[in-house]
C-alpha cells in the first residue's frame, strides 16, 4: 500500500509539473528584474508570478545571472525556473525582510506549484547576518537572544518556507547558505523533491530540509550538506501529524542528525519510510526518532543505511518535555541493514559550523546505540535487522564509569533535549535499551578497533527482549550482555567469544 501511494504521488507531481511547464513562460526580466547586485528584484519578479498566477498558470524563468531578492511569494500554477547559471541571491539587507516575511520564497494556501532548474538560489547568509547584527548593535532592530546566544529565527531569514499547500515539485535546484532553516514545508500535501542539493553551514540552524505536518511527500535522490539536521520531520501541531512521507536515496552530512523524526513532536510521524541513505562525517546520529513533546510515532520503516565517521548509528528515544500530560509513543519501528562506523575522534571537526565539543568535565565514553523510553512509558515493538556496527572503542574508567550493578545511576533525563550524549556516560559500548516492549535483534554484529571495558549490551527494565544471531568481537569485558528487570527473553545463535561468554540477569 505504501509503494502504491508514493507511486501515484510521482504520477501526481510529474503531471503538475508537465502542465505547468506547457504553458506560458514569464521571463522576470520582462517585468523589470535586472543583473545588479544593488538592486532588489523582488517587485519585479513578484509582478512576473502575479501575471502568471492570474493567467492560469505558468513558468516564472529566472535567466542566466545573479539577481537579487527580497521576499517573494508563489501563486496557483507557477513554476518558479531558475535557468542554467541563475542565482537568486537573498538581500543581504535584514531591513527587506518584513517582521511577517522571513523567508526569501513563500507560499500559503496555494497548489499546483514548483521551484525548479539548475539555478542556485542563495539566502547569503554571511552577509545579511553582518547586517543584522549592525542593526541589534545599532538598536535599530531587537532580539531577546542577542547578546545571551545568538539572534533568534525572528531576525534570520529562511530561504523556503510553504504553508497549507498542495501538489508540490522542487526539483534539481542548489540551495545554499541560508541564515537559518533552508527550507520548511509546513501542513503541506502531495510533494516531490527530487535530486536537489543543500549546502548550507553558512550560520547556526540550518537544517537542510524541514518537513512539518506533511503529509503524501517523497525526498528523492538529493545531497545535503547541512550545519543542523540533514532531512528533519517535524510536528508542532497536536492535532495533526506527518503521515505517508518516503525518504530515499539521499547523501546527508551534518553536523547535527541526519536523518531524523523529532526534536518538535506534539502531533506524531506514521507511515514513515527511508531507503538507501549515504550518511558520512555527522556529528549526532544517523537515524534519530525522537518524540518528547507528546507526538506518537507509528509504523517506521528504514533500511539499507551506510554511515561512515558518525557520532552515533541509532537512536530511539521517548521522553516527556511538554508541560501538559500527554505522553508520547513509539510503536512498530523497523530497522535493517545497517552499517555504521563510530570513530573515536569528533565527526565534524573541521566544518564551518561544528556540533558543540566536549567539555573537558564532562568527558565521555563512546556512546552506543540507544533505544529508551521513560518509566511506565515503554517504546514497543522495534526490531532492528541485519545491523553491522564498528566502534573505535578505546573506552576507560579514567573518563567515566557506571558500575553495571548500580544501573539506576544512569540518568533519565525525562524532560531532556533527545539526543545520544543526553544520559552522560551509557555503561555499554554497542547498545543501551531501557524502558522498552518487545525488542527484536536479528543478526547482529559488532566490531571493536581497541578494547572496551564495558559489556556489549545492556537491557533494563525490558519486557520481552529477544535476540537470534549475535556477533560480538572478544574483548576483557565480562560479561557481554546484561538483562536486568527483564521479562522474558529469547536469545539463539550467539557468537562471543569464550572470553566474554558470560549473560548476566540481574
Amino acid at each position: 500500500m505504501q509503494h502504491i501511494k508514493v507511486l501515484l504521488l510521482i504520477i501526481l507531481v510529474s503531471c503538475t509539473q508537465l502542465a505547468i511547464s506547457q504553458q506560458k513562460i514569464y521571463n522576470i526580466t520582462n517585468y523589470g528584474a535586472k543583473f545588479d547586485l544593488k538592486i532588489n528584484n523582488a517587485a519585479s519578479i513578484q509582478k512576473a508570478i502575479d501575471a502568471a498566477s492570474v493567467a492560469g498558470g505558468g513558468k516564472v524563468l529566472v535567466p542566466a545571472g545573479i539577481y537579487i531578492t527580497g521576499p517573494i511569494a508563489l501563486k496557483n500554477g507557477v513554476e518558479l525556473h531558475l535557468d542554467d547559471n541563475a542565482i537568486l541571491m537573498g538581500s543581504s539587507k535584514r531591513l527587506h525582510y518584513p517582521n511577517d516575511q522571513l523567508f526569501a520564497i513563500s507560499a500559503r494556501n496555494q497548489k499546483n506549484i514548483a521551484i525548479t532548474g539548475n539555478g542556485i538560489i542563495d539566502g547569503n547568509a554571511h552577509e545579511l547576518m553582518a547586517d543584522v547584527f549592525k542593526l541589534l548593535r545599532a538598536g535599530t532592530i531587537t532580539d531577546p537572544e542577542y547578546l545571551l546566544k545568538r539572534p533568534t529565527e525572528r531576525n534570520r531569514p529562511e530561504i523556503i518556507s510553504l504553508v497549507n499547500c498542495s501538489n508540490i515539485v522542487v526539483k534539481d535546484v542548489t540551495l545554499k547558505n541560508s541564515a537559518s532553516w533552508v527550507q520548511d514545508y509546513t501542513n503541506c500535501t502531495d510533494m516531490l523533491i527530487d535530486h536537489i542539493k543543500v549546502e548550507s553551514t553558512a550560520y547556526w540552524n540550518n537544517d537542510g530540509i524541514d518537513l512539518t505536518d506533511c503529509k503524501n511527500v517523497k525526498v528523492s535522490n538529493s545531497f545535503i550538506n547541512s550545519a543542523d539536521d540533514g532531512i528533519c520531520l517535524k510536528s508542532s501541531n497536536k492535532n495533526s501529524w506527518c503521515d505517508h512521507i518516503t525518504i530515499t536515496d539521499c547523501t546527508i552530512r551534518s553536523s547535527a542528525s541526519a536523518f531524523k523524526l523529532g526534536t518538535g513532536s506534539a502531533g506524531g510521524f506514521k507511515n514513515i519510510t527511508a531507503r538507501n541513505l549515504t550518511v558520512y562525517d555527522t556529528y549526532r546520529s544517523a537515524i534519530a526518532l525522537e518524540t518528547v513533546d507528546g507526538a506518537f510515532i507509528d509504523n517506521v520503516d528504514i533500511r539499507n543505511i551506510t554511515a561512515k565517521n558518525t557520532g552515533n548509528a541509532i537512536f530511539i528515544r521517548l521522553g516527556h518535555r511538554n508541560k501538559d500530560e500527554r505522553y508520547g509513543s513509539i510503536k512498530h519501528v523497523y530497522i535493517s541493514d545497517v552499517k555504521a562506523d563510530i570513530p573515536n575522534t569528533k565527526p565534524d571537526i573541521g566544518y564551518p559550523i561544528e556540533g558543540p565539543a566536549p567539555k573537558p568535565l564532562i568527558q565521555r565514553n563512546l556512546t552506543p546505540a540507544i533505544i529508551a523510553g521513560i518509566p511506565g512509558h515503554a517504546i514497543e515493538d522495534v526490531t532492528l535487522e541485519n545491523i553491522e556496527i564498528t566502534y573505535g572503542g578505546g573506552g576507560s574508567k579514567s573518563i567515566a564509569y557506571v558500575n553495571t550493578d548500580s544501573l539506576n545511576h544512569v540518568k533519565e533525563n525525562i524532560p531532556g533535549y533527545p539526543e545520544f550524549t543526553m544520559f552522560g556516560e551509557v555503561p555499554s559500548y554497542g547498545l543501551y535499551v531501557r524502558h522498552t516492549d518487545n525488542i527484536k535483534l536479528k543478526n547482529i554484529k559488532l566490531l571493536l578497533a581497541a578494547d572496551d571495558f564495558r559489556p556489549a549490551f545492556i537491557f533494563d527494565d525490558v519486557k520481552q527482549v529477544t535476540i537470534q544471531g549475535l556477533n560480538l568481537p572478544a574483548t576483557t569485558a565480562l560479561p557481554a550482555i546484561i538483562l536486568n528487570h527483564i521479562t522474558g527473553s529469547s536469545l539463539k545463535e550467539l557468537n562471543i567469544p569464550a572470553d566474554n561468554r558470560s549473560i548476566k540477569k540481574q
